[in-house]
């Protein structure tokens, strides 16, 4: 299990975890051109601080964050240095305590995410 920090996001933060999101999405989503995520970028940018954002961080470098509004995870993402060591569990962890259902959207051919999801409890309801 990691041994990250998690906090909620922090203003300086921003252009670390844009980063993480951009690549995070043009490794997890080959089969999406990466104009599509490098065009969204800027307005990610500005829907952040509106969600609840929390950051899973070691020796300051961020490894990872959850994204979620109310009991909807809006993303989650882990640097790809940092993949398979818990950060992601951690901060699932984060998001289900205190909640009695959660929500998410997953392509269906994100396959690790979709394996991190069903191992975590979660259940496929609709796929696309």
């Amino acid at each position: 299990m990691s041994d990250c920090s998690i906090r909620p996001l922090a203003a300086g933060d921003l252009d670390d975890v844009i980063g993480i999101w951009l690549e995070g999405n043009k490794q997890a989503h080959p089969f999406v051109d990466a104009s599509y995520w490098e065009g969204n970028a800027a307005a990610v940018r500005e829907a952040l601080p509106q969600a609840d954002v929390f950051v899973c961080e070691r020796a300051g470098e961020i490894l990872g964050f959850i994204g979620l509004s109310g009991h909807h995870i809006e993303g989650l993402f882990v640097r790809d240095s940092a993949r398979s060591q818990g950060v992601g569990t951690r901060l699932l962890d984060l998001a289900k305590s205190g909640k009695d259902r959660l929500t998410l959207c997953v392509y269906a051919q994100n396959e690790r995410a979709a394996r991190l999801y069903l191992r975590e409890g979660f259940a496929v309801v609709q796929t696309r």
